[in-house]
């Protein structure tokens, strides 16, 4: 009886060992991954989302000047 309860200890230890090793190449994976997809994303010069927002709060700007420099233009040349 001692005898079968020493295999039932090993193999359990066996799958808790074989469970760590299998998280651990998970983790491994995963970091590969992220590494990998980080560099293709900067080879592909994606903006960030900030660099994003600025440059669009830039055109809303410019479009609004646009609209108000229109405005006067047509103001003046009603006027001539």
């Amino acid at each position: 009886m001692q005898t079968r309860n020493r295999i039932f200890d090993d193999i359990s230890q066996l799958m808790t060992n074989a469970m760590g090793v299998a998280q651990g190449a998970r983790s491994e994976a995963e970091t590969a991954m992220k590494s990998m997809l980080d560099r293709w994303m900067a080879d592909r010069n994606f903006v960030t989302r900030d660099e994003f927002d600025a440059v669009r709060a830039m055109a809303q700007k410019a479009r609004e000047e646009n609209e108000a420099l229109r405005a006067r233009i047509e103001a003046i040349e009603a006027k001539g």
